[in-house]
């Protein structure tokens, strides 16, 4: 099945996408029944290009590895180049669209709009983005039902370990009445480097050397990174919708050196936890740091690695754990949604 793509936005993610579709063609067409060809790319920075019999993958990105524009790509007749990101997703025949912009959080935007144009065009989407999931799912969601349009998102939580994917479909029949985890690796690694002996300032310093933290870490060390991947998580586990700014939140920046020591005498540790129970209908959600015991399968996850723990009434305490980041580990939960995206039309297809 020829799946045409669109990519909005192609930075280091999207490009680690575009490589993993050159390298896994033969996996993806004998096991999955999928083609995909890139039709189009469209990136602020990057430029933008069309054509609606495919791009050559090879050199879109040797044309951003040596130019840091596609534009260069070689002129053929067909080619269309200089679309804005909407002009792409209206104008262009993919099929499915890559969404992987630099997002505002906050607000949710470009990324919520772009989602909406694909599913009003009768486009799927795959993305990474969490400000549509927690800012917009109902909203988008019902759009792309509407439109029966796929929409895949298993990146916005744990990256490639999935976090979303799994309970929904590995622990069906199971009513999670609460789930708990790290969900922000920058945090866990300065927790886990001031159980070390670091202060926070330096555990901080060393995170952004090793690019865990951002120039400016406020969305990490205050807890909205985490705040947000709560909202995902009530919104598609739980299936009840939550805004960010009714979760009450609370960062690592009030930890000091001295209470992770205490902690660590008293055989405890601190983590950043977001937590998203459900009781009687009724969800309730949280980010704080915890003080837990050192038994606690939370307290073991130590560095920038996520964890998450769902407690179910049938299977009991059901935990996973994974890198929460990373280009390769991001670019897969892209190519899990494109895989299961693939599978929905095969199976819609052999019905018809």
């Amino acid at each position: 099945m020829r799946t045409k793509i669109a990519f909005i936005g192609f930075g280091g993610v999207g490009q680690t996408l575009a490589k993993l579709i050159l390298e896994q063609q033969e996996d993806l067409k004998s096991n999955y029944h999928i083609k995909p060809e890139i039709v189009a790319v469209s990136d602020v920075m990057k430029g933008s290009i069309y054509h609606p019999e495919g791009l050559r993958i090879d050199e879109l990105l040797d044309c951003v590895e040596k130019h840091g524009n596609v534009e260069y790509y070689e002129d053929e007749p067909g080619l269309t180049k200089g679309w804005n990101s909407l002009e792409t997703i209206k104008k262009s025949n993919a099929d499915l669209i890559v969404e992987v912009t630099f997002t505002d959080v906050q607000t949710g935007q470009p990324a919520i709009d772009h989602c909406k144009a694909a599913f009003e065009n009768g486009k799927s989407v795959i993305t990474t983005n969490k400000g549509p999931v927690a800012l917009a799912y109902n909203e988008l969601s019902s759009l792309a039902k509407k439109h029966s349009a796929f929409w895949g998102f298993e990146g916005t939580v744990m990256s490639g370990t999935p976090a979303l994917r799994m309970p929904v479909e590995t622990l069906a029949g199971n009513e999670i009445s609460e789930i708990r985890g790290i969900l922000n690796g920058t945090t866990n690694f300065i927790l886990t480097e001031m159980e070390k002996g670091e202060s926070y300032e330096a555990a901080l310093k060393n995170a952004q050397n090793l690019g865990y933290a951002e120039a400016d870490p406020t969305s990490d060390v205050k807890g909205y990174d985490a705040r947000y991947k709560a909202c995902i998580l009530s919104n598609y586990i739980m299936n009840t919708p939550i805004k960010s700014d009714d979760i009450p939140c609370k960062g690592i920046d009030g930890i000091t050196k001295e209470m992770v020591e205490e902690a660590t005498k008293n055989k405890k540790k601190w983590r950043l936890l977001a937590k998203i129970s459900k009781n009687e209908g009724l969800v309730k959600a949280s980010v704080h740091p915890e003080l837990i015991n050192d038994n606690d399968p939370l307290a073991g996850v130590t560095g920038a690695t996520n964890a998450i723990v769902f407690d179910c009434n049938l299977a009991g305490e059901i935990m996973l754990t994974g890198p929460g980041a990373g280009l390769v580990e991001t670019g897969y939960s892209l190519l899990i949604d494109l895989i299961h995206y693939g599978k929905e039309k095969h199976n819609t297809a052999m019905k018809l």
